[in-house]
Order: structure tokens, then C-alpha cells, then sequence
């Protein structure tokens, strides 16, 4: 695993963290979807960050800061208001596809649909390129501590014996 990222409230930007406490039925303690029904875990994949970094910054939009697609793929990490970021495979889509975070298992619930905040924090036309690129939402089936460094495993069928 790539990186993980926190944000306390809804608005508030994400922090990056190493480590993280993730509770069955519940997610990451801390996090502002913690306790939630459906929404406790977000995943996305490097790769497709990488993918929207380079469409944002071909279409030669100015970000908040006025320069023009300055920002790099591990800038949007953080950015795009994910949890886990994945450095290998693509995150699977599928309602009930399973992915194992170190000790933790989730389920997919549904595709991830980027909100309208990202056209704020990275610059208009963001929400438009993470579309079918913002990774999955799911929930904690299994919990237990999470760190940066940790294997990720990917819609393997076997995950779930």
C-alpha cells in the first residue's frame, strides 16, 4: 500500500498517516465516515491517478494555485479525499469483490463517484477526469491495524476463506 489519508470532518482536507486503526462494521477510527453504514473504507489505485493526473494536465487548466498542471500523480493522493491509495493492480468495482489490506479485509460496496470538492482543492475539470478512476467504496468486513508498506490484495477469490 501506497498511502493512507484521514480527514477528522466532511470538508475538512485529508491528512496523510503511517499507521491506522480500522473497526469491523465501522472503518477508520478517526475518520469522518467513521461509524457509517456503507462508507467506512475508500481505495483507489495509483495507476488511475496517474491516468487523471496526465488527462488534468493535457487539457492545461489552471489549479487553485494558478499554475498549470503542476500537480503530479502523488500530489492527488491526498487531494482526492481517498483513504488507501494502492501503488499496484486496479481496484476492483464489483459489489462484493473483496480486497485485503494487510490484516483487513473489505468489500466493495460501489464505484467511488468524485465529488465536486476536487474541482475546489485541485482546479476545474478534476471531478470530470477521476470519473471511473476514483476507486471503490467498501466495508470492513475484518479490521485490525493498517500501515503504509502493508500487502495489498485485490478481488482474489480465496480472500474471503
Amino acid at each position: 500500500m501506497l498511502s493512507l489519508h484521514v480527514a477528522k470532518a466532511t470538508r475538512l482536507p485529508t491528512r496523510p498517516v503511517d499507521t491506522v486503526e480500522v473497526e469491523t462494521q465501522r472503518g477508520i477510527v478517526g475518520d469522518r465516515y467513521h461509524g457509517s453504514r456503507h462508507r467506512q473504507v475508500s481505495v483507489q489505485s495509483a495507476a488511475a491517478l496517474a491516468e487523471a493526473a496526465e488527462l488534468y494536465a493535457a487539457r492545461g487548466v489552471a489549479g487553485p494555485s494558478g499554475s498549470l498542471g503542476s500537480l503530479g500523480p502523488e500530489d492527488w493522493r491526498g487531494l482526492t479525499r481517498r483513504n488507501v491509495t494502492v501503488s499496484d493492480g486496479e481496484v476492483p468495482r464489483t459489489p462484493g469483490a473483496l480486497i485485503r489490506v494487510g490484516p483487513v479485509l473489505l468489500e466493495v460496496v460501489r464505484v467511488a463517484a468524485p465529488c465536486k470538492l476536487l474541482d475546489d482543492t485541485i482546479g476545474a475539470g478534476a471531478q470530470e477526469v477521476l470519473r471511473r478512476r476514483a476507486g471503490s467504496i467498501c466495508r470492513v468486513l475484518e479490521g485490525g491495524t493498517v500501515r503504509v508498506g502493508d500487502p495489498v490484495e485485490l478481488a482474489a477469490p480465496e480472500l474471503g476463506a
